[in-house]
C-alpha cells in the first residue's frame, strides 16, 4: 500500500490521515530532542569537565560547538529537504543525531566531545525547522493552530526542562546518560517518519545547481558570529585579536551572503520573503523571544549557583515551574485563536513574560528558589501565547511552497536571539557588578558611620566566636567585602531582568502593529 504524502497546499477541510499525524509527531519528537540537547549539558558541565580533564573555559566549547553547527544547519534544511526529499532527509539526519549522541558518551578527551557535539548540533539543526515545515505541509489552515501549539511545546518546554533532566540524570547515574537518552526517541522518530512520509526521488539537478557560494558564505558568517557571541565575553570582546578577526570575517561573509541570495535565481534561503512586512516584523519578535527565552534559562541557573549556591538538581526543581505549567496552556490556544486575534494573544504573551522579568528586578540576596516560583509560572503562561501565535502571524502572506524558507529564517532569528541574549547578559552582568560594587564602596568609605558600625558589629561577632581581636578585624573586613560583592552582584541581576522586561514590552507593541 502506498504511503500517504503531504499535500503542499493550504486547502481548507483537507483530510489529515493517520499516517500524516504519525509523520508529524515524528518530526515534532525530533525537534524536541534537538532543542532539549541545546541546554541539557549545561547543568553537567562540571562533571564532564572533570572526566575529560578540561578547564572551565575549555568546557564551554561543548555547548558552543553544538550551537555553531546547529546555526549553520538550519538555513540548509530547506534546500536539503527539497533535494533529498523530506522522508530521506529526516531519516538520515536523525540517524546521524543518534550516532553522534552515542559517540559523545564515549568521548575520551575534550577535542573528541567537541567534534561529536558539532555532529550532533548539525544533525539536530535540521530537525527543528523540518518539524515546522511538516506542520505547514501536512495540516490545513483550520488545523494549523493545533500544529503550532504542538510545535510550541518543543520550542519552549524542551529548553525549560533540559537543565532539570540533565542534572537529574547526572546525579542519579552519570553524565553519559544525558547522551544515551537520545537514542530511544531517535529510533522512534526514524520509524514514524519512515512510515508516515513517502520516499521521493533525489533531485540531483537541484544538488548540482545548488547555491554553493551562498552555502559557504553562510556557514562561515554564521559560524564565526556564533563563536564571537559565545566566547566574546570570556575573551574580553574586541581586546582579543581572535574575536576581532572572527568578527571581521563574519561581517564580510554575511554581507556577501545577503548580496548572493538577493541575486541568485534559486537562492539557498529566499531572503526576498523579508520584503513582506509581516514576516520581517515576526523575525524581530522571534529575535526578542530568543533573547528572553534562552536568556532567562541561562541567567536563572547562573543566579541560583552564584548567589544561592544551588546544585544542579535544586536548580532543576526551580526551572520545572517554567516548564510543566506550559502543558496546561498549549491545549487551549488553538481554540482561543478562533475567537481572539492572534496579534492580541502574542502581545498578551509578551506582556506576561515581561511582567515575569519585572518581578525579578527587586531581588535581594535572600531571594532564592521559593521566591522565584511566581516569576517562573508567569513565564510558563506567557511563552506559549507567543510561540504559537507569532508562528501563525509570520506565515500570513507566505505560500506553503515558501514555508521551508520562512521556517529557516524565523528559526535562525530565534536561535540568533538566544546567542545574542546570552552574550549580552554575560557582558552586562560583569560590567554592572563592577559598577554597583564601586558605588557601594564609595558609600561605605572610611568616613561612613554606617560602614564603621557594620565593621564593628562583624568584628564583635568574630571575637565572640573565639577569634583574637586582630584576627577578628581581618575577618570582619573580609566578610564586609563579601557582603558588598554579593549585593553588587544581585543588583546587576536586577538590571539584566529590567533590560529583558523593556525588550519584551517593545515586542508586545511591535506585534500589535502587525496585521492579523
Amino acid at each position: 500500500m502506498e504511503v500517504a504524502v503531504p499535500v503542499n497546499d493550504s486547502t481548507p477541510n483537507k483530510v489529515v490521515t493517520t499516517k500524516d499525524w504519525i509523520a508529524l509527531f515524528g518530526g515534532l519528537l525530533g525537534a524536541f530532542m534537538a532543542i532539549l540537547d541545546i541546554q541539557i549539558t549545561n547543568s553537567s558541565l562540571s562533571e564532564i569537565q572533570g572526566a575529560l580533564a578540561a578547564t572551565l573555559d575549555q568546557s564551554s566549547w561543548i555547548s558552543t560547538s553544538y550551537l555553531v553547527a546547529e546555526m549553520i544547519a538550519i538555513p540548509l534544511s530547506a534546500w536539503f529537504a527539497k533535494s533529498l526529499g523530506e522522508r530521506r532527509y529526516l531519516v538520515w539526519t536523525t540517524a546521524v543525531f543518534a550516532i553522534s549522541s552515542f559517540l559523545c558518551s564515549l568521548s575520551w578527551n575534550l577535542n573528541s566531545i567537541i567534534v561529536f557535539r558539532a555532529m550532533q548540533g548539525f544533525s539536530g539543526g535540521a530537525l527543528i525547522p523540518m518539524a515546522f515545515t511538516l506542520i505547514t505541509q501536512i495540516l490545513p489552515l483550520e488545523k494549523r493552530a493545533t500544529g503550532m501549539a504542538l510545535f510550541g511545546i518543543t520550542a519552549t518546554f524542551a529548553p525549560s526542562i533540559g537543565p532539570t533532566l540533565g542534572g537529574w540524570l547526572t546525579q542519579q547515574f552519570s553524565w553519559h546518560y544525558i547522551f544515551y537518552i537520545n537514542i530511544p526517541p531517535a529510533i522512534a522518530v526514524i520509524a514514524m517518519v519512515a512510515y508516515g512520509l513517502r520516499t521521493k526521488p533525489i533531485d540531483f539537478s537541484s544538488l548540482k545547481s545548488g547555491d554553493w557560494l551562498g552555502i559557504l558564505t553562510m556557514a562561515i558568517g554564521l559560524g564565526c558570529l556564533e563563536v564571537v557571541l559565545e566566547q566574546g565575553n570570556d575573551d574580553q570582546w574586541f581586546s582579543s585579536s581572535f574575536i576581532v578577526t572572527l568578527s571581521v570575517i563574519s561581517v564580510i561573509s554575511l554581507v556577501y551572503f545577503i548580496i548572493i541570495e538577493l541575486q541568485h535565481e534559486k537562492p539557498l534561503v529566499n531572503l526576498r520573503l523579508l520584503k513582506d512586512p509581516q514576516l520581517a516584523a515576526s523575525c524581530i519578535a522571534f529575535l526578542i523571544l530568543g533573547m528572553a527565552m534562552y536568556g532567562s534559562i541561562y541567567v536563572i541557573p547562573l543566579y541560583l549557583t552564584q548567589v544561592q549556591n544551588y546544585d544542579s538538581l535544586q536548580i532543576g526543581t526551580v526551572l520545572m515551574w517554567m516548564g510543566f505549567p506550559q502543558l496546561l496552556i498549549f491545549p487551549i490556544l488553538p481554540k482561543l485563536t478562533k475567537y481572539v486575534k492572534s496579534t492580541y494573544l502574542v502581545a498578551f504573551g509578551f506582556v506576561v513574560f515581561g511582567i515575569s522579568c519585572y518581578v525579578n528586578t527587586h531581588m535581594t540576596s535572600d531571594y532564592a528558589g521559593p521566591q522565584l516560583i511566581v516569576a517562573m509560572v508567569l513565564r510558563a503562561i506567557g511563552q506559549p501565547f507567543i510561540i504559537v501565535c507569532i508562528s501563525l502571524l509570520s506565515l500570513k502572506n507566505i505560500s506553503v511552497a515558501d514555508s521551508p524558507d520562512a521556517s529557516s529564517i524565523t528559526n535562525v532569528s530565534r536561535n540568533l536571539g538566544g546567542a545574542i541574549g546570552i552574550a549580552a547578559i554575560s557582558t552586562l552582568l560583569q560590567n554592572r557588578t563592577t559598577l554597583h560594587l564601586d558605588r557601594i564602596e564609595s558609600t561605605v568609605s572610611s568616613t561612613s558611620p554606617t560602614g564603621w558600625d557594620k565593621l564593628h558589629q562583624l568584628q564583635e561577632y568574630f571575637v565572640h566566636a573565639g577569634s583574637s581581636v586582630s584576627t577578628a578585624a581581618l575577618q570582619a573586613k573580609a566578610e564586609l567585602l563579601k557582603i558588598m560583592q554579593l549585593n553588587g552582584t544581585v543588583m546587576a541581576y536586577n538590571d539584566v531582568f529590567f533590560v529583558m522586561f523593556a525588550l519584551l514590552v517593545f515586542a508586545a507593541v511591535l506585534t500589535l502593529c502587525m496585521k492579523d
